[in-house]
């Protein structure tokens, strides 16, 4: 066989050969559409599936931040929860931690083949993220507003308006910086509307949400029970005033029986009318007798006891 013969040989193989060995070898697409999304300070790097017929497509994400870019040879920092992941989405909120411009890329693996990186258009800054109202209930208590937010996490602060419904120009203000069961707000009158709404802020990038929806409550009860209660307590109040007097006239009067006891004497020495009679004429004729008497000379009673002897 000549040489000619050989090389065309070598030629055809050739041929049959370096596709398979391209099909082998070659890049997967790089994902494409890759975007964020940041909601409430938590973010999620999204991207379209690289598809590839009878394979598991598997993704890793890496990010930039400004400290890499300027002082460490713009290195990047793979992210270890989103590194040869199935799912197309990553959440990178732990990673995104200041308030700076971040660079973010995806790859697709299948196997020993890989894609190139498909790099975020633009930088992403977590101060553009969305703030979103707090979810709000009020609550009327008897007479308390009360109000219950949701817990958006530490990083969250509240600014709640309140205020007699009408009586917009005279709304109060609270700031609430850690959320409790239940805030209490204000004390209600009877029969009167109170409205509530809420805003978000976000000290660490200085920035407010929207405010909510206004809700208003009404105080349990009415005017007119209202008016009861006072009726009522004013009624109290007079009866008190009237019974203390007698309440002080009564407590004398125990005090003087205390001190100074009235006793009945029994029958038995009580004096009837016909025995204060006798009395009375004893005494008469006794009078009456200290009248009679009269001086009688020496003499004379000589000789009277003289006669009465013989």
């Amino acid at each position: 066989m000549s040489k000619m013969s050989l090389k065309l040989i070598s030629f055809f193989l050739c041929v049959l050969i370096a596709p398979s060995l391209t099909d082998e070898d070659a890049l997967l697409p790089a994902p494409q559409n890759i975007s964020i999304i940041s909601t409430n300070m938590k973010h999620f790097l999204t991207w379209s599936p690289v598809t590839i017929q009878g394979e598991t497509v598997r993704y890793s994400v890496e990010f930039q931040g400004e400290y890499e870019r300027e002082y460490a040879n713009e290195s990047w920092i793979p992210i270890c929860e989103c590194s040869l992941i199935t799912a197309t989405v990553c959440n990178i909120t732990e990673d995104i931690s200041a308030t700076v411009p971040y660079n973010l890329r995806v790859r697709a693996d299948v196997g020993a083949r890989r894609s190139e990186w498909g790099t975020l258009k633009g930088f992403f800054n977590r101060i553009t993220t969305y703030l979103t109202p707090p979810l709000m209930k009020i609550i009327a208590d008897g007479y308390h507003l009360l109000v219950e937010l949701e817990d958006m996490g530490p990083a969250f602060q509240f600014c709640i308006l309140y205020w007699k419904k009408g009586q917009e120009s005279r709304m109060q203000q609270k700031m609430v910086k850690e959320i409790s069961s239940t805030l209490h707000l204000d004390t209600m009158e009877a029969g009167t509307d109170y409205c509530v709404k809420a805003q978000t802020y976000v000290e660490a990038i200085n920035r407010s949400s929207n405010f909510s929806q206004m809700q208003c409550v009404r105080a349990q009860g009415d005017r007119s029970m209202w008016l009861v209660t006072a009726l009522i307590s004013s009624a109290s109040f007079a009866v008190a005033v009237l019974t203390l007097p007698f309440l002080a006239w009564k407590t004398s009067k125990i005090f003087q029986y205390s001190c100074c006891p009235f006793v009945v004497l029994p029958d038995t020495l009580k004096v009837s009318e016909p025995s204060r009679q006798l009395i009375l004429c004893a005494s008469e004729e006794a009078e009456h007798c200290d009248l009679m008497v009269h001086v009688m000379p020496s003499e004379e009673v000589l000789r009277l006891w003289i006669q009465e002897t013989l």
